[in-house]
């Protein structure tokens, strides 16, 4: 019976990370230089673009640099580069939210006993 719920998920998030430069890359495009200002960001996290309160792009990071080195994650107060997935309109100050999606077990309803 559980299967057949509608799965929920619940967002957590992960990191806030503002763009500070902007970078023409060749072979990559456009790479944000930023600075991870809270938690932390993840190679393989889900984003959301934000450019004046809007959303503007939602994907996934497409690569994360350290130091001219790829990085697993970045911290709090770090700086790093990140390109984005099939987007490549990114621009100063805007803001990189990076969240995480996790499933809510769904709960049979026990008042039909």
């Amino acid at each position: 019976m559980t299967g057949m719920l509608e799965k929920r998920f619940l967002e957590r998030s992960q990191a806030r990370v503002e763009v500070r430069q902007v970078f023409h890359v060749s072979k990559v495009g456009l790479v944000a230089g930023c600075m991870v200002v809270s938690g932390e960001i993840h190679r393989n996290s889900s984003v959301r673009l934000v450019r004046d309160a809007k959303v503007v792009y939602e994907g996934k990071v497409a690569s994360l640099r350290r130091i001219k080195e790829d990085a697993a994650k970045v911290a709090a107060g770090f700086e790093c580069g990140i390109a984005l997935e099939r987007f490549q309109d990114v621009k100063e100050g805007d803001v990189i939210e990076a969240f995480t999606l996790e499933e809510i077990p769904a709960e049979l309803s026990r008042s039909q006993s």
